[in-house]
C-alpha cells in the first residue's frame, strides 16, 4: 500500500488537527450528511495541487480555511499533509517515506512542501505525474461526478483516458518541447535579424579593410624597397666619402709641398742680384693666376651647390604636382563652401512654407545641380600655392646660377689671358741662358704641377659638394620613411647586398619609392588599425551568430524529432491502452447490466466551414462548404441487453451511473493508480446493483488502494477500516475509527 495517511488542520470543517491512517486496502469514510466527510476527498484534491477553487466548492482561497463555529475561533491557515510509503520507489525520490504538504493562508498565498522543504507547485505536479497521480482525474471521483466521464465532450473524454493511461507525462514533455521549439524558432529569427542588421556594416568594413590591406601591401613593398635603397645609399655614401678622402689626402700633401717649393723659388728670384723685369713679371703673373683660380674654384663650388638645390626643388615640385592631381587631396576654400551653402539655404527658404510637393521636387533638383556644379568646379582645381613658391625659388636659384655662369665665363677669359702671357713669358725665359733662369723654370714647373693638382682637387671638391647634397637628400628621405614605416626602417645597416651595380638602378629605385609614397598618401596613409579591429570584432560576432543559428537549428531539429517520437509513442500507447480499457469495460458492463456490450472508439468530428457566396442564378457558381476535420476524441457506444438502447442520451439516471462506474473501474484496472478515492459514487444504486458494485470494489482493491466515502452498507462491508465523521457540539468535524470486526457487526 502506497498511501499511509492524510492529516487535515484548519481545512474547511476540520478545525483541529485530524489524521486518517490507511492501513487497509479498502478504507471507508461514513457519516451523516453535512458532517464534512466529502471535505476529506477535497483535501486530497487540495494537497495534490488542485488550482480550481470552484472544484473545491469555494470562491476564493480563504473559503478553504475553517471560518469558526460555536466555541471554536476561525483559523488563519489551512494545511493538508499526505504521507506515502516510498519503499518501492514509485516516487522518484531517495526517501522511504515521502510527505507532501500544502498550506493556504487568509491572503490566498499557498505554500508547497515536500518532506518539509518548500518547493514550487510545478515540482509537486511533476513528482506526482511520474506516479500517474494528479489533483483530478479517474482516481479521485468527487460527489456528483460519477457520470462526469459520460457528460464530458469527446475531447475532454480523450484527455481523461490519456491521463488514466499515464500519458500525461509524455504530453507534458511534448508541450514543453513545443514551447521550446516555438522559443527556439523565435530565437533563430531574432539571431537572423541581428545578422541581417550587421551584414551591410560588415560589407562596408570589408571594403575598408581591403583598402587597408592594399595599404599594408604597399607599406610592405615600400619597406622592402626602402631598406634596400637605404642600405645601398648608405654604402654608396660611405664608399664615396672614403674614396674621396683617400684620393684627396695625397693631393693636399702634394699641393702643400709644391707651395713650399714655389715659395723657395720665388724667394730665390726675389733675392737675386740680377733680378730683371721678366722675373718680376713672372712672380706677378703667378700670383694673378693663383688668385684667379682660387676665385674660379669658389664659383664652381657655389655653382654645384645651386645646381643640387635646383635638382632637389625640382623633385619636390614633381612630387607635389602628382599629389595635387590626386582626387583624394583636393582642397576647397571656405568662401566657396559658404557660397554653395548660402545658395542651398536660399532655395530651402523659398519652398519651406509653400507646402507644394512639385515645388519641393524642383527645389531638390536645383540643390542637386548646385552640388554637382560645385564638385565639377573643384574636381580639377589644383592648389598651386606650394608649387608656385617652389618654382619661384627655382627661378631665383637659376638666376643666381646664371650670374655665377657669367662670372665663371669672365674668370675663364681672364685665366686664358693670363695663361697666354704665362706661356709667352715661359718661351722667352727658356731662350735665355742665365743663372736665375733655373729658378724661373722651377716656378714654371711648380705652377704646371700645381695646376694639375688643383684641377684634380677641383674635381674632388665638386664630388664632395654633390655628395653633401646627396647626404642631405638621404637624411630627409630617412626622416620621411621613418614617419611612414617607423624607426625599424633605420635598422638597414644589418642588411647585405651586392653593391656592384650601376648608379642608374638606385635612381630607379628611388623613383619607385616616391611613387609608392604618393600612392600611400592617396590611400590615406597607414591608418586603419581601428577599422581592422572593428571588422574583426564584427566578423567574429557574425561567426558567433552563425554558430548560434546552427546550434539553434540543430536544437529545433532535435525538438522536432522528439515531438515526432512523443507523438508516435502517445499514439501507440494510447491505442494499446484503449484496447485494454475496452476489454475491461466490456466485462464490467456485462457484470453491471447482466449482458450487453460497451466500447470506446476514436472519432474525428467534421464540421462545415461557412463561406460567403454571392447570389447567382447559375447553380455552378454556388460554392460547396469546405469540410474541416477537428481534433480527435473518444465516443462511448453502449448496447443494453433486452433493450434497443444504443446511445448515452437514451440512458436513465441509474443506467448512466452503472455505465460510468463500469468505465471508471475498467480504466482503473488497466493502469492501476496507487490509490482511488470514491465519494458516494454508489449513491444512485439499488440493493442488487450495490452488491455488484461492492464486488467490483473488492476486486479493484487487488490493484489499487481504495478510500470510499459511502452510505451504502454493502460497500462498508468490504472495508478493512471505517472512519466515521461527525459534527461536534462546539462545531467542526470529528473523526471516529471502527475496527473491521466492529464494522461488520455494525453493517449487519
Amino acid at each position: 500500500m502506497y498511501l499511509k495517511s492524510i492529516e487535515l488542520s484548519g481545512f474547511k470543517s476540520f478545525a483541529k488537527k485530524s489524521e486518517l491512517n490507511f492501513s487497509s486496502k479498502v478504507s471507508a469514510i461514513v457519516g451523516p450528511n453535512g458532517s464534512g466527510k466529502s471535505n476529506i476527498a477535497e483535501a486530497f484534491r487540495f494537497v495534490l495541487g488542485e488550482q480550481s477553487i470552484k472544484s473545491l466548492r469555494g470562491k476564493k482561497g480563504e473559503d478553504l480555511i475553517f471560518n469558526g463555529a460555536g466555541e471554536l475561533p476561525r483559523g488563519n491557515r489551512a494545511s493538508v499533509k499526505v504521507v506515502f510509503d516510498n519503499s518501492s520507489k514509485f516516487l522518484p525520490l531517495d526517501f522511504e517515506t515521502v510527505t507532501i504538504e500544502r498550506v493556504v493562508h487568509r491572503d490566498s498565498v499557498n505554500e508547497y512542501l515536500i518532506n518539509g522543504s518548500q518547493v514550487r507547485l510545478r515540482d509537486v505536479i511533476e513528482l506526482l505525474a511520474s506516479a500517474h497521480i494528479g489533483s483530478s482525474g479517474h482516481h479521485i471521483i468527487s460527489q456528483g461526478e460519477a457520470d462526469r466521464v459520460l457528460n464530458a465532450s469527446i475531447k475532454e473524454r480523450k484527455s481523461m483516458i490519456e491521463e488514466a493511461l499515464g500519458l500525461k507525462m509524455y504530453q507534458y514533455k511534448k508541450q514543453e518541447s513545443e514551447r521550446k521549439l516555438v522559443k527556439t524558432r523565435e530565437n533563430i529569427e531574432q539571431v537572423g535579424s541581428l545578422r541581417r542588421e550587421i551584414m551591410p556594416h560588415i560589407r562596408f568594413l570589408k571594403k575598408q579593410v581591403e583598402k587597408v590591406q592594399k595599404t599594408i601591401e604597399m607599406k610592405e613593398e615600400l619597406q622592402k624597397e626602402a631598406l634596400e635603397y637605404c642600405c645601398r645609399e648608405d654604402e654608396y655614401i660611405n664608399r664615396t666619402t672614403n674614396r674621396l678622402n683617400i684620393e684627396k689626402s695625397p693631393l693636399l700633401e702634394k699641393e702643400k709641398s709644391l707651395e713650399n717649393e714655389l715659395n723657395e723659388a720665388k724667394a730665390v728670384l726675389e733675392g737675386a742680384k740680377n733680378k730683371d723685369i721678366k722675373s718680376e713679371k713672372l712672380i706677378s703673373l703667378e700670383k694673378s693666376l693663383h688668385d684667379t683660380r682660387e676665385e674660379k674654384d669658389k664659383l664652381f663650388r657655389d655653382f654645384g651647390r645651386l645646381d643640387g638645390e635646383i635638382s632637389s626643388l625640382a623633385r619636390m615640385v614633381k612630387k607635389q604636382e602628382e599629389v595635387a592631381h590626386s582626387l583624394d587631396h583636393k582642397t576647397v576654400t571656405l568662401s566657396s563652401v559658404e557660397e554653395v551653402s548660402s545658395k542651398i539655404e536660399d532655395q530651402i527658404k523659398q519652398v519651406k512654407n509653400s507646402g507644394n510637393i512639385e515645388e519641393l521636387v524642383k527645389s531638390l533638383d536645383v540643390i542637386s545641380t548646385f552640388l554637382t556644379d560645385f564638385i565639377d568646379q573643384n574636381k580639377d582645381k589644383i592648389d598651386m600655392s606650394l608649387i608656385a613658391d617652389a618654382q619661384k625659388d627655382i627661378e631665383n636659384l637659376k638666376e643666381s646660377k646664371k650670374q655665377i655662369e657669367d662670372s665663371l665665363e669672365e674668370i675663364k677669359n681672364r685665366e686664358n689671358k693670363l695663361s697666354k702671357e704665362y706661356s709667352e713669358l715661359k718661351e722667352a725665359i727658356d731662350k735665355e741662358k742665365d743663372t736665375n733662369r733655373d729658378a724661373e723654370k722651377a716656378v714654371f714647373r711648380i705652377m704646371a704641377e700645381s695646376q694639375e693638382v688643383r684641377s684634380k682637387l677641383h674635381s674632388l671638391n665638386l664630388e664632395e659638394e654633390t655628395l653633401k647634397l646627396l647626404k642631405e637628400d638621404f637624411k630627409r628621405e630617412l626622416t620621411e620613411l621613418g614617419m611612414l614605416l617607423g624607426t625599424h626602417v633605420l635598422q638597414f645597416q644589418s642588411l647585405s647586398f651586392d653593391f656592384n651595380e650601376a648608379r642608374t638602378l638606385q635612381e630607379e629605385r628611388r623613383r619607385k619609392i616616391e611613387k609608392i609614397k604618393i600612392r600611400l598618401e592617396d590611400a590615406g596613409g597607414l591608418g586603419g588599425s581601428d577599422v581592422v579591429k572593428e571588422f574583426t570584432e564584427a566578423t567574429e560576432r557574425d561567426a558567433f551568430l552563425e554558430k548560434e543559428i546552427t546550434d539553434l537549428e540543430k536544437s529545433a531539429s532535435s525538438l522536432t524529432e522528439l515531438i515526432k517520437d512523443l507523438d508516435t509513442r502517445l499514439s501507440v500507447e494510447f491505442k494499446t491502452g484503449l484496447d485494454k480499457i475496452n476489454t475491461q469495460f466490456k466485462e464490467y458492463f456485462a457484470v453491471m447490466f447482466g449482458g450487453g456490450e460497451a466500447k470506446l472508439s476514436v472519432t474525428v468530428p467534421v464540421k462545415k466551414k461557412k463561406k460567403d457566396t454571392d447570389l447567382s442564378l447559375d447553380e455552378d457558381d454556388i460554392e460547396v462548404p469546405e469540410m474541416i476535420e477537428e481534433e480527435e476524441g473518444i465516443e462511448i457506444e453502449v448496447n443494453l441487453p433486452k433493450k434497443k438502447v444504443k446511445g448515452l442520451m437514451m440512458l436513465s439516471g441509474g443506467e448512466r451511473a452503472l455505465t460510468s462506474i463500469a468505465l471508471l473501474f475498467a480504466i482503473s484496472q488497466v493502469n492501476p493508480p496507487p490509490f482511488i478515492i470514491l465519494d458516494e459514487t454508489d449513491a444512485a444504486l439499488d440493493e442488487a446493483n450495490s452488491k455488484k458494485y461492492a464486488d467490483m470494489i473488492e476486486n479493484l482493491s487487488k490493484y489499487s488502494q481504495l478510500i470510499v466515502i459511502t452510505h451504502n452498507r454493502e460497500t462498508m462491508s468490504r472495508a478493512g477500516i471505517l472512519y466515521g465523521v461527525t459534527m461536534g457540539m462546539g462545531g467542526g468535524s470529528k473523526l471516529l475509527s471502527v475496527a473491521f470486526e466492529e464494522a461488520v457487526s455494525v453493517a449487519k
